[in-house]
């Protein structure tokens, strides 16, 4: 017997209007880095999130590289940054030979628990020994507690910085993710909501903050006839062919967006009469994407663990991912403080993705859905 199809956790969804740009690049010979694609993604990238100033850039990890700089971090200093989510989240910090400090999530939206992160900083307040900046992660698609996290950054004079890789088309308070802070970036890696195969976004509402990133990011080459440099720079600019799909998948964010939030709907009617499972809940403060679906089993509820449930997942050829081991359990990191861990731990030891692609069909999730309800009660 044939095997079945496999469903990928979050694969790229093309629309097909892609390739004009990309045609476009090709025929006026704009290939290379930068060009009008790019200019052109960054004005129409600003504007859907309501930020001034954009910079489109190689990778989410260039654009939080670059902005770290611009918020002064180097070597010896600290960032406070959330121990829920990925590596790329905290390694531009050790690039600059920095030192992570990780702050545990609260239960509501899975993000950095504001409590912890304001308990820390008035501690470190007090010993005279501030963090650099804070780095605000905001999880699969949904928004941290940002108006008490600003306060507390502000009240302190320690520069925010959003991580909003994962959460690209959600808001707090009806505001897009990535504009309360210094800088705000996103990723546009091929399992994001929106892709250009690679690539990332820097915005932020400081004309001079953006006007200097781009100058690090072209190898920080200083205005001359010939090749000038007054500082260590970077190649971090995005292609003018990537920013071309980028630009086509800008258009269709709303309907992204809209289709993940169906997955869930689906799953949730589907799934939310097994005891043992449990959906992340959206925050009462903004809107989730749903970029993945998220649940937690409870083992003696469900009737089996979450490593159980992803592989009976993979035996059907279906793709499910663990929720992020938390950066404070990770070898890399292990000589790393951390304030709290024990929520962080918790979702990681129960939570598991599901696929949640924007192109999945009713089929492929009655597939998921299926196995699921299977593997409840064994």
């Amino acid at each position: 017997m044939a095997e079945r199809p496999r469903i990928y956790l979050s694969p790229p969804h093309l629309t097909g209007s892609e390739a004009q740009y990309v045609q476009e690049a090709f025929a006026t010979n704009w290939v290379a880095p930068l060009g009008p694609h790019v200019e052109a993604f960054e004005r129409e990238f600003a504007s859907t999130v309501g930020s001034p100033y954009a910079l489109a850039v190689s990778s989410g990890t260039a654009g939080l590289h670059l902005a770290l700089i611009e918020a002064g971090v180097g070597p010896g200093d600290e960032v406070l940054v959330s121990t829920l989510t990925f590596a790329a989240s905290v390694n531009p910090i050790c690039y600059l030979g920095a030192r992570p400090v990780f702050i545990d999530s609260e239960r509501t939206s899975w993000n950095m628990d504001p409590a912890l992160l304001e308990e820390e900083l008035e501690r470190r307040a007090r010993v005279g020994r501030l963090p650099k900046a804070v780095v605000l992660v905001h999880l699969y698609g949904q928004s941290a507690d940002i108006d008490p996290i600003a306060a507390a950054c502000a009240r302190y004079e320690v520069p925010l910085i959003e991580d909003a890789a994962e959460a690209l088309g959600a808001t707090y308070k009806g505001r897009a993710l990535g504009t309360f802070g210094l800088a705000g970036v996103y990723s546009f890696n091929g399992n994001k909501i929106i892709t250009t195969s690679g690539g990332g976004m820097l915005v932020s509402a400081d004309e001079a903050l953006v006007r200097h990133a781009r100058k690090l990011a072209t190898q920080a080459r200083d205005p001359a006839p010939h090749y000038e440099h007054s500082e260590i720079g970077y190649n971090y600019r995005m292609s003018n062919v990537l920013a071309g799909i980028g630009r086509a998948q800008l258009q269709v964010l709303n309907d992204r967006v809209s289709a993940r939030r169906r997955n869930f709907d689906l799953y949730r009617r589907a799934l939310g009469d097994l005891a043992g499972l449990s959906f992340q809940e959206e925050a009462p403060w903004g809107l989730h994407t749903r970029w993945l679906t998220c649940v937690l089993i409870d083992p003696e509820e469900f009737g089996a663990d979450r490593e159980a449930l992803r592989l009976a997942l993979q035996a059907e050829n279906i793709e499910s991912r663990p929720v992020w081991k938390p950066m404070h359990l990770q070898p890399v990191f292990r000589d790393y403080p951390c304030v709290g861990g024990q929520v962080a731990e918790d979702l990681f030891r129960r939570g598991l993705c599901l696929p949640s692609g924007s192109s999945l069909t009713e089929a492929d999730l009655d597939r998921v859905v299926d196995v699921v309800r299977r593997c409840a009660g064994r």
